[in-house]
Formats: C-alpha cells, sequence, structure tokens
C-alpha cells in the first residue's frame, strides 16, 4: 500500500500531518531552526509531502517538548515548596544540608533562617561559603545581601549586589534589582525608581511590583502606586490556586497596601 492510498483511505490521517508540518514550520520559525529546516517544511506543506514533518518532529519538536515539561515541573515543584510554613521549610533543609553539605543545601537553609530572624545563625550557616570558592556565586551573594539588609547593613549589601552576574537567570536577576532597590532606598539614593523599574521588567514573582508600589507609597506618590496595585488584585484573580499560594505574601501585602489607599 504506497501513500496515497493510505491517505485516500484514512483522509484524517492527511489532516493530521498538515496540521504537524504547519506546528513544525511554526515551531522552526519561532526558534529560529535554520533556513533549511523552514524550507524543507514549507515545501513538505506546498507538496503534501510528511518526511521533513517527521524528522522534524522527533529531532527538533519533540526534545524541546520534553525540555519544557521539565521546567514545568521543577516550576510546579517551587510553588509546593513555597506553599510551606516556614518552620517545616526549616527542618527539611536542615536535614538535606546535614545528608549533603552543597552549596545550594546551605543558602538555602541561610536564606530560610534569615527570614525568620534568626540572623546569627543564618550568618554561621553562610559563613564558610563566603571564605572559600563559592564566595562570588550568585546563590551566595544574593543570600548574604539579604541578610545583610535584615541586620540594616544596606551598603554592604549594595557592594555585594553589585558583584552579581544578572545574566545569570530570569530569577537571579529579579532578586538581585529587588534588594538592590531596597539596599539602595536605605541609603536615601535617587536611583530607587530606574532599578525598580528594572526589576518590574521580566520578574519571575510579584515581589518587586509590590515591593515598589510600597516605595511610592511612602514617598508621597500615591496615585503612581494604585494602578500596580490594581493590576496585582487583577493578577490574583486571574491566578491558579498554586500560583496565589506560592505569592500569598506579595498578595497580601499589595492588599494591606491597597487598605491604605482608601
Amino acid at each position: 500500500m504506497n501513500v496515497g492510498s493510505l491517505f485516500a483511505q484514512a483522509p484524517w490521517l492527511f489532516t493530521l500531518f498538515y496540521l504537524l508540518n504547519i506546528l513544525c514550520l511554526v515551531h522552526a520559525v519561532a526558534t529560529r531552526r535554520g533556513a533549511m529546516w523552514i524550507v524543507f517544511l514549507g515545501l513538505n506543506l506546498l507538496l503534501g509531502g510528511f518526511i521533513a514533518t517527521l524528522v522534524y518532529f522527533f529531532v527538533e519538536l519533540l526534545p524541546a517538548l520534553r525540555g519544557s515539561g521539565k521546567a514545568a515541573g521543577a516550576a510546579v515543584q517551587r510553588g509546593v515548596e513555597a506553599i510551606k510554613p516556614l518552620d517545616t521549610r526549616i527542618r527539611e533543609a536542615r536535614a538535606r544540608l546535614e545528608e549533603s553539605d552543597t552549596l545550594q543545601h546551605r543558602a538555602e537553609l541561610a536564606a530560610l533562617l534569615a527570614r525568620a530572624g534568626q540572623h546569627a545563625e543564618a550568618q554561621a550557616v553562610l559563613d564558610p561559603l563566603l571564605r572559600g570558592i563559592y564566595a562570588d556565586d550568585p546563590v551566595v551573594l544574593l543570600t548574604s545581601a539579604e541578610l545583610d539588609l535584615q541586620r540594616g547593613q544596606p551598603a554592604a549589601a549594595e557592594a555585594k549586589l553589585s558583584r552579581v552576574d544578572l545574566r545569570t537567570s530570569a530569577a537571579t536577576r529579579t532578586r538581585s534589582l529587588t534588594l538592590l532597590a531596597q539596599a539602595q532606598e536605605a541609603q536615601g539614593k535617587t536611583e530607587v525608581d530606574q532599578t525598580y523599574q528594572q526589576a518590574l521588567q521580566g520578574a519571575t514573582t510579584e515581589e518587586p511590583r509590590v515591593r515598589y508600589a510600597a516605595y511610592l507609597i511612602r514617598t508621597g506618590r500615591k496615585e503612581e502606586a494604585r494602578p500596580l496595585l490594581e493590576a496585582l488584585a487583577k493578577t490574583e484573580q486571574r491566578a491558579t490556586n498554586l500560583y496565589r499560594r506560592q505569592e500569598r505574601e506579595w498578595f497580601a501585602m499589595a492588599a494591606g497596601l491597597r487598605r491604605e489607599l482608601k
């Protein structure tokens, strides 16, 4: 049985390949997979072929979809961690560090301890990293800068944040710029607005938007804060239950700020 007779007996199969071809072509163009793929898939679409479509699907599209699935799974896992009570997260972080003393586990425990107000222990956990080969790692710098801010040392925090490579990841960029804006505000610097605006671009959390709104209110610019807080309310309404719980600290802070404006 040739391909033509197969498609004649099962026209749905031809439609499936046709739609898959369009999907592959759009993916190739959007992700800039190269002129060769675009030409082959375009000819496939015009002439009704399917070999290039199948090859592209298994070589390019399917691996990309698998990678996206892993990234989505990691995001869900981070969301699940974020909604646990702080004392539970600290207890689990201690256990992970005792089992395996890694940079990630040590920095994670230090950050959680700092958030719980246990600054002395957080510093003790972090000190070995600050003196070792990981002293310039973005995770270590961000954790240490946050601890400096909580201890009322904004200049020290700013110095560490200036060493963070913002190209590391979107999350690193968001966190670094948000902390930097706080450090600048604590020192009475004039760059705070600009830094918050940068943090809002591609932000991976609602924190910079809420903190910027709070800063605007503190500086007597309530009308500028209002649209930010209204946008946050709409985001919360549209968000999934998991995202609302993950960002509950910032949504709750935004709700409090909205009450201040009434």
